[in-house]
């Protein structure tokens, strides 16, 4: 298991041109490394999981419009993150009755991308 989500954590996306930083709200008020830790649910897009720069995704209609505008060459367009589920996290440690995110959760954007975390502040801990 990896180390809990805290704001502050570095995601990236398999689409985005840019890594991103996680906010976290301290609605839960548990503080790891002291920073917010983050539940599976802190997966709201602009609130949460803030854009990745361009979007390289065909799915998105922004990028499939510009795309077909240019004949066929690749567009990227501005990022804005739509994922509607939340964090995919295998921890049994309950944070505010939802099982917290960790350093090996993914989160999954409507138009293909796989958001991960490349790093965490909070390298002390350890949940399993």
């Amino acid at each position: 298991m990896g180390s809990p989500l805290v704001a502050g954590a570095v995601t990236r996306c398999s689409f985005g041109l840019a890594p991103s930083v996680l906010n976290v709200l301290p609605v839960n008020r548990v503080l790891v490394s002291n920073l917010p830790a983050a539940n599976i649910l802190d997966s709201k897009p602009i609130v949460n999981i803030v854009p990745f720069g361009m979007c390289n995704s065909i799915a998105n209609p922004t990028v499939a419009t510009a795309t077909a505008a240019a004949l066929g060459v690749l567009t990227p367009m501005p990022c804005i993150p739509v994922t509607g589920s939340p964090w995919i996290s295998a921890s049994r440690v309950l944070l505010a009755d939802m099982p917290i995110a960790t350093t090996d959760s993914k989160c999954m954007c409507t138009w293909g991308g796989v958001i991960t975390v490349a790093s965490s502040p909070a390298v002390t801990v350890r949940a399993k």
